[in-house]
């Protein structure tokens, strides 16, 4: 079920040797891991955290993404199913975040260890000097001994600046910390061949050496449950964009989970090979930016893109531009798609939605006559872009 691996993939190296350098890594664990219908549970969490100081006392710097707050709320304020009223969810991680935080203080307190609460939206990430700070702030809290627990400020976060989901928020953290190794502890051993809570003959895959469509069609997993959000789905989503930056995943359940048998390279859970690393200013405009709109290339375009002579990376020209999606201004970040549909990259424009609607397809020299003033040459910059 993998398929050919790409160049810098590293499928020959066994697992041991992929990750026989890991010193960094960041570890989420979603909410059906540390609570049952119930609530918190208190097993779980404590193997996570006896888990997590165990790497620690090996030298591992390691940052947790925890989801888990709403969940924990929900038991405080009596909800029995998850809320769906924007209020009242704020509400349950409000209430949940300090016990679950002080749940996790105490148990690494009792090992040792600090720990350090990181509450983020999607704002502090997309705005590139305050991606900086936190990228900063988490190095001199590993660099000091710390272990941070970074989540979602659920409380404040409206749909305008919130991240998606800690899946994703797990493969931004990452990225700013150019993470040797991205771990996603799940409610199933792994990633499989079909859906298991469907099919008792369901087989664990091992190894992707690619997320293509026929692995995310995999992700056609069992509803979540009442307290969490997010799924398969969502977790190949994270898991791709941090191996696209060139982190290798893995995905493993997290009930019982060894993090060091994981981390030393045990056949546990399904792991993805990462393609080849790409620098901190690629990775946070491929990735970590949110898109306003969408830009349809034709197949030159595109070619010219991937393909870019003497290895000198080119820019998204009108000439190339098929099709305008969304409404933007300039400034903005857009996806950039092929003829087919597929995403080939992500940058910043030059014009806004209506202008490029106007100029697409025209010659750059023809763009001053078209808009009735002077502009770019270019719709993207090669230095504002991304190509995937």
């Amino acid at each position: 079920m993998s398929p050919s691996a790409p160049s810098g993939s590293h499928s020959g190296l066994t697992r041991e040797a992929l990750f026989q350098n890991v010193r960094t890594l960041v570890v989420k664990v979603g909410t059906r891991v540390l609570c049952n219908d119930d609530g918190l549970d208190e097993t779980r969490l404590a193997h996570l955290t006896a888990g997590l100081a165990a790497l620690h006392d090996r030298g591992y710097s390691t940052v947790l993404v925890t989801s888990g707050a709403v969940g924990v709320g929900m038991g405080a304020l009596g909800f029995a199913q998850r809320p769906t009223a924007l209020a009242e969810k704020q509400a349950c991680a409000a209430a949940g975040q300090i016990r679950l935080m002080q749940r996790y203080s105490d148990l690494f307190r009792a090992r040792g260890k600090t720990a350090a609460q990181i509450l983020l939206t999607g704002e502090d990430l997309r705005d590139s000097v305050r991606f900086n700070n936190i990228r900063q702030t988490v190095r001199v809290l590993l660099e000091r001994g710390a272990i941070p627990i970074v989540n979602e400020n659920d409380t404040v976060a409206t749909e305008e600046i919130k991240l998606g989901d800690n899946d994703k928020l797990s493969a931004d953290v990452a990225q700013f910390l150019e993470a040797d190794l991205l771990v996603i502890l799940s409610d199933e051993e792994g990633l499989y061949d079909k859906n298991p809570k469907k099919h008792k003959d369901a087989r664990r895959i091992a190894l992707v050496e690619r997320i293509t469509s026929e692995i995310l069609r995999l992700a056609d997993a069992a509803p979540g449950s009442g307290v969490s959000t997010g799924g398969m789905k969502s977790k190949l989503t994270a898991i791709r964009q941090a191996v696209e930056a060139g982190t290798p995943a893995v995905l493993a359940r997290g009930d019982g989970a060894n993090l060091l048998d994981i981390v030393t390279g045990k056949d546990t859970g399904t792991l993805f090979l990462p393609r080849k690393r790409i620098d901190r200013k690629q990775r946070w405009l491929a990735f970590v930016t949110k898109p306003k709109g969408t830009l349809t290339l034709d197949a030159g375009a595109v070619k010219a893109l991937q393909n870019p002579n003497a290895g000198k990376r080119g820019s998204v020209l009108a000439a190339g531009v098929r099709k305008v999606q969304g409404k933007f201004v300039a400034g903005d970040f857009v996806e950039l798609c092929g003829p087919d549909g597929e995403i080939v990259g992500r940058g910043r424009v030059s014009y806004a939605s209506t202008e490029v609607e106007k100029i697409k397809g025209r010659k750059s020299s023809e763009i001053a006559a078209v808009l009735g003033r002077e502009g770019r040459g270019e719709v993207i910059h090669r230095d504002r872009l991304a190509v995937y």
